[in-house]
C-alpha cells in the first residue's frame, strides 16, 4: 500500500505521460503539481517509486514513466469515471438515424468509439451461446435442388443449398417449412436433434441441413469483428517501431485479435483494464486493452474494446466502452424482446 504523497506523486506523472508522452521529471511536478513539498522530497518520493517498481527511467538523466504496475494503481485509483453528457446526447442522436440492424450498430460502435477516445476500436457481433432458430424457409430452385434459409435468434440469416433425394416442388417445401417451423420454433441444434416427431424422408432431409446449418453458426467461436481507429495508433509515438505495429497486423491478418484481446475473466460484469504484460499474447504486450461484454448474459453476447499503448487516456476510455456497451446491450435486448438489467459498474 503506497503512502498517500507516494500515490498523489504517481497519479500526477502518470496523468502528465498519458496526455504528452515526454518523461517527466521532478522538477515539473515540484513546479506545477502544487504538492506543498520541496523538490528534494519529490526526488525522495519518485526514488522510492522506482524501487518499488511503480515507476521506470528510459534514460539515466531523463524523467520518470509509470511501469505496468504504475498505471495499475492508476487505473484503479480512477473514481466516478462518466462520458460527459454532451456525448452521451451525440451518441444517442447518432444511433436514433440508423436502421435498426445488428450489423449497423456495431459498425456504428467501432467509429464512435474509435473517435471518442483516439485509439483502436474492436467490436464484435452479439452471438448466441446456442443459435435458437427463429424461422426456417425453404425455395425450389430446380429439380432436387433447394435453397434453405434459417433465420435465427438475433436476426442472423444463414443459407445452404441442399440437394435432397428427390424432385422437389415449392408447395411441397413449403409445407416441409411450415412443419419443422412449427416443431422447431425457439430450439436449438442439440433441441431439435433430440426431439422425436414423425417426419418424412424429405422432412428429415431438411432437419439434417438445418441442424447443419445451425451447428456451422455455434462453431465460430470468434467472428471478424468490426474494427476502426488505426491512423488513431500510429500516430503514437510508442508505435513509431515498425515491429510494434507489425505485431498487432498479424494478430489481424490471421484473425486472431480479438482471441487474443478477451480476458478470460470477461463474462464477469463490468469493464475490465488489462495493462501491459498483463496480457497473456506477447504480441500486446506493449499495449493495454479495456474490454467489456455487451448484450444479454447466457442467451447472446459481443465484445466491445479499445487497444492502445499502455499510456492510455483511461479516465475517458474506461466509461466510453462502459457507456456504449450498455447502449449495445439495451439494442440487443430490444431485438430479442426482452428487458435487461444494468447490473455492469464501470471498473
Amino acid at each position: 500500500m503506497l503512502r498517500a504523497r507516494s500515490g498523489q506523486i504517481l497519479k500526477y506523472i502518470a496523468a502528465e505521460y498519458i496526455a504528452r508522452a515526454v518523461p517527466v521529471p521532478s522538477q515539473v511536478i515540484a513546479d506545477e503539481a502544487n504538492l506543498g513539498v520541496s523538490p528534494a522530497t519529490i526526488r525522495n518520493e519518485m526514488a522510492y517509486l522506482e524501487g518499488e517498481g511503480y515507476l521506470v527511467r528510459p534514460h539515466t538523466s531523463a524523467g520518470c514513466i509509470p511501469s505496468d504496475k504504475g498505471y495499475r494503481y492508476y487505473v484503479e485509483s480512477i473514481e466516478d469515471a462518466r462520458l460527459p453528457w454532451e456525448d452521451q446526447r451525440m451518441i444517442s442522436h447518432t444511433f436514433h438515424q440508423v436502421e435498426r440492424e445488428v450489423e449497423t450498430w456495431v459498425s456504428l460502435t467501432a467509429s464512435l468509439l474509435a473517435r471518442l477516445v483516439q485509439n483502436v476500436a474492436v467490436v464484435s457481433l452479439p452471438k448466441a451461446a446456442d443459435c435458437q432458430l427463429k424461422h426456417l424457409e425453404l425455395i425450389a430452385l430446380h429439380d432436387s435442388r433447394a435453397l434453405a434459409i434459417a433465420v435465427l435468434e438475433g436476426a442472423k440469416i444463414k443459407q445452404q443449398l441442399v440437394n435432397f433425394n428427390e424432385d422437389v416442388t415449392q408447395p411441397t417445401l413449403s409445407g416441409v417449412s411450415n412443419k419443422l417451423n412449427a416443431a422447431y420454433d425457439g430450439l436449438t441444434r442439440k433441441q431439435i436433434a433430440a426431439k422425436k416427431i414423425e417426419l418424412s424422408a424429405l422432412e428429415k432431409q431438411a432437419a439434417d441441413h438445418l441442424i447443419e446449418i445451425m451447428k456451422a453458426e455455434d462453431s465460430h467461436e470468434y467472428e471478424d469483428p468490426y474494427l476502426e481507429g488505426w491512423h488513431f495508433m500510429l500516430n503514437q509515438p510508442e508505435f513509431a517501431r515498425s515491429d510494434r505495429m507489425h505485431d498487432l497486423m498479424e494478430l489481424v491478418e490471421h484473425r486472431s485479435l480479438l482471441k487474443a484481446i478477451v480476458p478470460a475473466g470477461l463474462s464477469q460484469p463490468g469493464v475490465h483494464v488489462v495493462i501491459g504484460k498483463e496480457n497473456n499474447n506477447p504480441a500486446i504486450q506493449t499495449c493495454s486493452v479495456v474490454v467489456c461484454q455487451y448484450g444479454l448474459p447466457r442467451e447472446a453476447t459481443g465484445t466491445i474494446a479499445v487497444v492502445g499503448p499502455t499510456r492510455m487516456p483511461y479516465p475517458r476510455t474506461i466509461p466510453t466502452v462502459f457507456y456504449l456497451s450498455s447502449v449495445l446491450s439495451l439494442l440487443v435486448a430490444g431485438l430479442y424482446r426482452r428487458e435487461t438489467r444494468d447490473e455492469s459498474t464501470p471498473a
